[in-house]
């Protein structure tokens, strides 16, 4: 037997060997006896990559809460941390001394400091735009979930100047924020914002809008969407949905939570993940005027008025809010049966890992410290599945195994592809939060 042969039967029986841990681990988690999972533990995690030609190591770790991460360049790392509202610089795997700014930040269940982005302009002029729940006077106030924009100084050591752009609603809370920033392909400012619903409860009567496909709900006041403003603040043109203020704002609706969006970097459209209740978590192809259902639907359910299941929902839903045909439903490219808690989704922009992967997507979730692999088809609207995945739902750990490109991380909240072309894992602890590279 040559090398070569050699090479590729171990090469075989590792890969089979890691599907099968991650199978197992998910067959323990993911059984038909959990409607919840418990979050993924940061200090029992042991991380691992299914390809054996990859690799992954511990790059930080002691963050507290981190929510997102961007790279001002090679090693050189920002970072937000939800609870204390501060912006910590990673140089060389080494935290700066003081935290770039502190704000003020409510931080209640998903209430924080929860999202960033970066922007330079043709003067090099570098601006930093954090979201995050603001918080008032008294002990458990909150004033709005709010979009921030500051100069980064020339040392880039401090955060200067802060501009309010965006006053979004914070009520009744404290869950589904959203919080996710992403400067898109138009250089304007994509972000989600969640129904800011109690998490675990659901106080329609009053908070409820027509962004949630509720015929007679209240007028649009911010949330349950994707928005769409400029650097400045302001709305994007005449708007899609309707060129009245904060309709204008909207670039997707009818959606329960996301802790995900990026862009394809082949066709620039834009791509989404959204956590359902206790089952439909999805993965959408995000054209302008996307109406991703909820409340009335979930992945490929119905959803009736406790919030489970009621029954399949046809391809061509009756009854949701369209605004005279300017929203556009469509059923999701890729479902969960009983919910993962995806957040962070990334597309693989390079080929530092192989030609194999380049422009995919990684998709990492909160509940189980997975990270999922998706190809896209070749004219790159639908992830491209086949097999038992044909239908684009994971009903069983045997299906979710398949798409696993790494396992054993604590909660994931973010991913970023990193200068050098690297993978770069966020991972979500109150006192030992991570960085980890794979290469």
């Amino acid at each position: 037997m040559t090398l070569r042969s050699h090479r590729l039967t171990f090469v075989s029986v590792l890969v089979f060997t890691n599907l099968t841990i991650a199978g197992l681990i998910l067959g323990t988690l993911y059984s038909d006896s959990f409607a919840y999972a418990v979050r993924a533990n940061v200090t029992a995690s042991n991380p691992i990559v299914v390809d054996p030609d990859l690799d992954v190591e511990l790059y930080f770790k002691g963050l507290r809460a981190p929510t997102s991460m961007i790279f001002l360049g090679p090693d050189d790392i920002l970072v937000t941390q939800k609870n204390e509202g501060t912006v910590e610089r990673i140089v060389n795997a080494t935290q700066s001394p003081q935290p770039l700014i502190t704000v003020p930040a409510a931080s209640k269940d998903e209430r924080g400091l929860l999202g960033m982005a970066i922007s330079t302009d043709p003067s090099n002029k570098t601006f930093v735009f954090l979201y995050y729940t603001e918080k008032g006077a008294k002990k458990g106030e909150a004033l709005g979930n709010r979009i921030y924009k500051y100069e980064l100084n020339e040392n880039a050591s401090k955060l200067l100047n802060p501009k309010l752009l965006l006053d979004l609603p914070w009520q009744p809370g404290p869950g589904h924020n959203g919080g996710v920033l992403k400067i898109g392909p138009d250089n304007n400012i994509y972000l989600t914002i969640g129904d800011v619903m109690r998490t675990g409860h659901n106080e329609s009567q009053l908070y409820e809008t027509q962004m949630q496909n509720l015929q007679n709900g209240k007028e649009a006041d911010g949330r349950a969407g994707i928005l769409r403003i400029n650097q400045s603040g302001q709305p994007v043109g005449a708007g899609i949905i309707d060129d009245r203020y904060p309709l204008n704002l909207f670039y997707a609706y009818g959606i329960k939570n996301s802790f995900g969006i990026d862009f394809d970097p082949v066709t620039g459209t834009l791509w989404d993940t959204e956590n359902g209740p206790a089952f439909g978590d999805e993965i959408n192809l995000v054209e302008p005027g996307f109406n991703s259902g909820w409340k009335q639907l979930q992945g490929i359910w119905k959803v009736n008025a406790t919030l489970d299941k009621e029954g399949l929902a046809p391809t061509n839903p009756e009854g949701l809010v369209d605004f005279d045909g300017k929203g556009k439903y469509s059923t999701p490219e890729f479902t969960w049966d009983k919910s993962v808690g995806p957040t962070a989704l990334t597309f693989l922009n390079t080929d530092k890992l192989g030609i194999g992967y380049k422009n995919d997507i990684l998709v990492g979730d909160i509940k189980y410290g997975n990270i999922y692999h998706f190809k896209l088809n070749t004219d790159r609207n639908s992830l491209d599945l086949n097999g038992d995945m044909i239908d684009r739902i994971a009903n069983s750990s045997e299906e979710i195994s398949k798409i696993i490109f790494a396992y054993g991380f604590g909660g994931i909240t973010d991913l970023e592809i990193g200068p050098d072309g690297n993978v770069y894992v966020l991972v979500y602890d109150k006192q030992d939060g991570r960085i980890y590279r794979i290469h």
